[in-house]
């Protein structure tokens, strides 16, 4: 039996994924290689673009019932305050954009959470099921694993981490460059000796140093560390004690619990293909990079949310196998953004702020946005759509769902949500805004958007 989409990797890119295609009436399993969810709060940041997606998808309001907003920044040197400094640079909020700040949430609760969601939508996750193996035909994709069995699907979906086995079996390769020589720890922990009110950093006096941040929703603080080159991180209870007490002013003891740890040192990478027949490369499987900034995960989910749409118009809408190859087109553009951006970051060229709340990233350069406007102004083809009111009804709220939606318009579309009007702020003409909340197609009238709609597998 064939189902129509195999999701290989159960973290943020996969469970979103399933998420979106649950809705969407496809048949997809995510199978995950560990007996069950990520146990660590590494990508703890949901960027505002993130918080947009993850309300459409209805997971919001627990994500932010799951966190809180990021504390100012607390430099300490031996042993003393000596000032404060914020975290991000002030975006201001505005109708299109109700959300402008990062909202910090541990990505286990972001899996948890998430994984809550596709179960409730009718998806499913199988834990235990390492990947070894993968070929693809002309009307599909085998999938072997470890325990001897294999399962067909008409597409597959790597989203299964730096390490990708999915990437490996097909060949493709990674180009990119180390960020940082030094090598980076990140554990979650107990303590005891600091407040919860502010993000402490103690940087040493040869670049290297380490930082305590209170996870909102939680008992933990993550704590990051940068170390000499050369230096080979320990990663037990008692090398995370002897790492607190060398860099700060607590005692070994004051640690009371290692919860858990990783070791990395920073690369950015972008893998050569998206797309390979059958089988599409989604987050860490395609990219990687510093986690300053905040981008991976963010990037990541909208990974899933841009080839979400487009599985379920091939699969179940009757729109031809070729709009999957915008998938490549769009978004490896974006990750290779990202990636510079993220380095960026990790250097300190550029701060975090506007930059990295990802409200104005778009695909204005994509085949999928028709601009036919004879004087475009304002908001444009391959734009995000921003937030807004036409005739009391909230944009986002009329947006919310697997639909396409129509402003401007007053005469009816199959398929298509329509309302008579766009805002103001998005300047003069008719706008359709494709299922992820991009405007796909922009006229003076109507006129040529059929062509468009059968592109899509709306006609």
């Amino acid at each position: 039996m064939m189902m129509d989409v195999l999701i290989v990797g159960a973290g943020p890119t996969g469970l979103t994924l399933g998420i979106d295609l649950a809705r969407r009436g496809v048949d997809a399993t995510v199978v995950e290689r560990t007996e069950g969810l990520f146990p660590g709060s590494r990508g703890k940041g949901i960027q505002p673009r993130t918080q947009e997606v993850f309300e459409d998808l209805g997971v919001l309001d627990a994500i932010r019932a799951a966190g809180g907003p990021y504390p100012v920044r607390m430099i300490w040197k031996d042993g003393e305050r000596v000032g404060e400094q914020p975290m991000f640079e002030a975006v201001e909020a505005d109708e299109g954009a109700p959300y402008t700040e990062p909202w910090m949430v541990a990505q286990w609760r972001t899996q948890e959470v998430l994984y809550a969601r596709l179960v409730e939508a009718g998806g499913k996750v199988a834990f235990g099921r390492e990947l070894t193996g993968l070929e693809q035909d002309a009307e599909g994709v085998s999938a072997r694993f470890a325990d001897g069995t294999t399962v067909r699907a008409r597409y597959a979906v790597a989203a299964d981490g730096g390490r990708s086995a999915v990437r490996r079996a097909l060949g493709v390769g990674m180009t990119g460059e180390t960020v940082d020589p030094s090598p980076f720890l990140v554990a979650d922990v107990r303590l005891k000796g600091l407040d919860r009110d502010h993000w402490h950093a103690f940087p040493g006096a040869d670049g290297t140093g380490v930082a305590l941040c209170p996870l909102a929703g939680t008992d933990d603080f993550q704590l990051s560390g940068k170390l000499a080159e050369g230096t080979e991180p320990d990663l037990s209870l008692d090398g995370i004690r002897k790492l607190v007490a060398a860099y700060t002013h607590l005692d070994a003891e004051d640690v009371t619990e290692l919860r858990w740890a990783s070791d990395f040192r920073p690369r950015a990478a972008l893998a050569d293909r998206f797309r390979v027949g059958r089988v599409l490369l989604a987050g860490d499987a395609a990219h990687v990079h510093s986690p300053a900034g905040g981008q991976g995960l963010n990037t990541s989910v909208q990974d899933a949310y841009n080839l979400g749409w487009k599985l379920g118009a091939v699969l179940s809408a009757g729109a031809p196998d070729a709009l999957l190859d915008t998938y490549e087109e769009e978004r490896r553009p974006n990750a290779a953004a990202m990636l510079g951006l993220s380095t960026g970051v990790h250097r300190g060229e550029v701060p975090r702020g506007k930059a990295t709340v990802q409200l104005g990233l778009g695909y204005r350069e994509s085949s999928l946005s028709e601009e036919r406007r004879a004087a475009p102004a304002g908001v444009q083809a391959g734009d995000r759509a921003p937030d807004g009111r036409v005739s009391g009804v909230r944009l986002f709220d009329a947006f919310r769902g697997p639909h396409w939606t129509l402003l401007g318009a007053t005469t009816p579309v199959a398929g298509v949500h329509v309302l008579p009007a766009a805002p103001e702020s998005y300047g003069p003409g008719v706008f359709l805004v494709r299922p992820d909340g991009y405007v796909g197609w922009v006229g003076d009238s109507t006129d040529g958007l059929g062509a468009y709609l059968a592109r899509v597998g709306l006609r």
